[in-house]
C-alpha cells in the first residue's frame, strides 16, 4: 500500500509540477514515470556532448513539487562520482522516441562546468541542513500569517 501510496504521489508530482521544462522531438508524453528519469543520463546544454552522469535521486518539497535532482556525476570535471544537487533553476528534461519505439529522457544542465564544480554535494550534512532551513522558513511564515490574521481581526473589531 506505502509503495503504490508513494508511487501515485511521484507520478502526481511528475505530472502536476514538472518544474523543469520538457523538449520533445515529438509531442510532450503528458505524464512522466519517475522510473524513467531516474538513471536518466545528463549532459550538458550546450551541445558538447559531455555527459556529466546520471540522475540519482528526485528531491520533492512539502507540496511533492520537484525542488532538485540529485546527479551521480562521472569522471567528467574531476567529480569522479560525487553526488551532487542540481536546482530545477538549471535543468530540463528533454524526451526522445527512439526509432524501435522506445521513449529515452535525456537531462540537460544548463550551467558552466564551473558552476557543476560548484554545485553542493548531496551528503547528510547538505539533507540535514536544507531540512532545518526548510523547517525555519516555515515557523517564520507561519509566525508572519498569524500576525497578519491577528492584525486583521483586531482592526475588523476595532471598527464594528
Amino acid at each position: 500500500m506505502r509503495k503504490s501510496m508513494l508511487t501515485t504521489a511521484i507520478g502526481t508530482a511528475l505530472l502536476g509540477s514538472l518544474a523543469f521544462g520538457v523538449q520533445a522531438s515529438q509531442e510532450p508524453q503528458g505524464m512522466y514515470s519517475a522510473e524513467d528519469i531516474l538513471d536518466a543520463e545528463v549532459y550538458f546544454a550546450n551541445g558538447s556532448d559531455d555527459e556529466i552522469g546520471e540522475v540519482e535521486n528526485i528531491l520533492f518539497d512539502e507540496e511533492m513539487r520537484i525542488n532538485a535532482l540529485v546527479i551521480e556525476s562521472g569522471a567528467v570535471l574531476g567529480l569522479g562520482g560525487r553526488e551532487i544537487v542540481v536546482g530545477t533553476d538549471y535543468f530540463s528534461l528533454e524526451t526522445h522516441t527512439e526509432s524501435d519505439g522506445d521513449t529515452e529522457h535525456r537531462i540537460m544542465l544548463n550551467a558552466t562546468a564551473e558552476e557543476v564544480e560548484g554545485f553542493p554535494a548531496y551528503d547528510r550534512d547538505w539533507w540535514e541542513q536544507t531540512k532545518a532551513n526548510a523547517r525555519d522558513a516555515w515557523e517564520t511564515t507561519r509566525d508572519g500569517a498569524q500576525s497578519a490574521w491577528q492584525s486583521t481581526r483586531e482592526a475588523v473589531s476595532t471598527n464594528e
